[in-house]
């Protein structure tokens, strides 16, 4: 499949962030943080994956991770601050591996990396598991409405599934297609994570974000990508959960700020100070 995402451009100021959103969401999802950061001099680039937003359908067939950073790849034209929220987390890390010099600081926000977790706390994926039987079984039948309400329940917002506009239920069922091609990268680690040296080679300062509220899986994932990426701030946003950027879109942009604080839009490029 050759794949030409929808982007969105938020902002206009001279300090350029590629933003990946999560499954299930779309481009827009970063509007509320690109405006707490307005005076900040921010310009948000954000694609829609496929099957989301604006994007065409994935028509299932290569690797849906390649597909998807291959398309973010291309909107890396100079370096940027790269921000990727679960699974577009996951997207915004293979960026920063294959193209250091073009990723001025990563900032990864309740990245599903769950083979961080089966290597630190496999109890803890046991734990996330045994919750989502229903909706593994709901995937399993293709019964794709029912797999897209249970998962918006572990992972969304909080918001009741008859209470989520009729629109966003219809996009929500569209994407959930692409959750088991996931599974490769996020899960056996087919994109090489966990390499040896992979993580410790990263050059640009790196910030691992997540709510104190969310899914303990996540919070092993993040303690464990930490210790693993040599000086990672590894922060907690009080009372938020898995969808932190859209729900704490305030607290988001203050450690977004203090984060970017780090590395200067003048800074050296990484790839000629390594």
């Amino acid at each position: 499949m050759t794949f030409q995402p929808h982007v969105a451009r938020i902002g206009s100021g001279a300090r350029k962030v590629l933003a990946l959103h999560c499954t299930l969401a779309h481009s827009g999802a970063w509007k509320s943080l690109a405006r707490a950061m307005e005076g900040d001099g921010v310009a948000v680039t954000a694609m829609d994956m496929p099957s989301h937003g604006r994007s065409p359908m994935w028509d299932e067939t290569g690797d849906f991770h390649d597909l998807v950073t291959d398309a973010a790849a291309g909107l890396l034209r100079e370096p940027m601050d790269v921000v990727g929220h679960s699974f577009g987390a996951s997207v915004a890390l293979r960026l920063a591996i294959v193209h250091p010099d073009m990723v001025r600081s990563l900032t990864l926000i309740e990245p599903v990396i769950f083979s961080v977790a089966l290597r630190d706390d496999p109890g803890a994926v046991d734990a996330y598991d045994a919750v989502a039987v229903d909706y593994a079984a709901a995937m399993e039948a293709r019964n794709y409405p029912l797999a897209a309400r249970l998962f918006n329940r572990a992972w969304g917002d909080g918001t009741k599934w008859d209470d989520v506009p009729e629109r966003s239920r219809r996009a929500m069922t569209r994407g959930i297609h692409i959750v088991p091609a996931c599974g490769p990268a996020l899960i056996d680690d087919s994109k090489g994570f966990l390499r040896p040296g992979v993580l410790a080679g990263l050059p640009m300062p790196v910030m691992l974000l997540r709510g104190s509220e969310t899914m303990r899986v996540i919070g092993v994932v993040n303690d464990g990508l930490a210790r693993r990426i040599p000086g990672a701030r590894n922060r907690v946003v009080p009372g938020a959960g898995h969808m932190v950027p859209i729900t704490h879109p305030d607290a988001t942009a203050a450690e977004l700020r203090a984060h970017f604080a780090t590395a200067p839009a003048d800074a050296p490029d990484p790839a000629e100070t390594r």
